[in-house]
């Protein structure tokens, strides 16, 4: 027993260890940061290419969902068989549908603690167009083209629940708010990490398309 416990702790001494090395290596959504407030980053998002799949149910699982359909896609599960490197982050926000409900107070939006309608998406490597990019075999899944965007966010660590997310969403909002800044459409939530990463480790952050009033 005491030889089992002490092979759990190394391997997850080790994976501590590898974490920093595994971050490095996985692409990012490439942005640029054009100022720093107290409780956000305004940023300007290059554009970007975006697979994305439609999953309705509860916040907390619908990303489990949706990332067998997009891995399986990047896997080669495309006309061209092809394997796409992973990037980050992983993003989550209301599906076209919803959108204009989710602008609503947080106490009145559908899928605050029920089921909704969300979009799931993993940022395509920045080396791929509409024209190279693989079509994927699966016919739930889009590819979609974001236009650059001029973005505040807002970071943070720790679990992935709804609760924790909606918090944020919330100081993000009064934060540009206060700041002088008016939000265009329902804010994205980003993980930056993958499951197996320990929750103090998981970078999250929530955006929100921004212009001036």
């Amino acid at each position: 027993m005491r030889e089992i416990r002490a092979l759990t702790t190394w391997i997850a001494a080790l994976g501590l260890a590898l974490v920093p090395a595994l971050a490095a290596a996985v692409e990012e959504a490439p942005h640029e940061v054009v100022a720093r407030h107290d409780a956000f980053e305004l940023r300007r998002h290059a554009p970007r290419l975006l697979a994305e799949v439609d999953v309705t149910g509860d916040f907390d699982e619908v990303g489990d969902e949706a990332f067998r359909v997009l891995f399986a896609y990047i896997s080669g599960e495309n006309r061209a068989r092809e394997d796409i490197a992973m990037t980050a982050p992983v993003t989550q926000e209301p599906s076209p549908g919803e959108e204009i409900a989710m602008t609503a107070p947080v106490t009145q939006r559908p899928g605050t603690g029920g089921a909704a309608s969300y979009a799931v998406a993993f940022v395509m490597p920045a080396q791929y167009t509409l024209e190279t990019l693989p079509e994927p075999a699966d016919p739930r899944i889009r590819i979609r083209e974001v236009p650059g965007k001029l973005v505040a966010a807002r970071r943070y660590r720790g679990f992935w629940r709804e609760s924790r997310y909606r918090e944020q969403e919330t100081r993000l909002l009064e934060a540009i708010a206060a700041a002088g800044w008016e939000p265009i459409g329902a804010p994205v939530y980003a993980r930056y990490d993958p499951p197996f990463w320990p929750w103090f480790l998981r970078r999250n952050e929530v955006w929100v398309e921004v212009r001036r009033p």
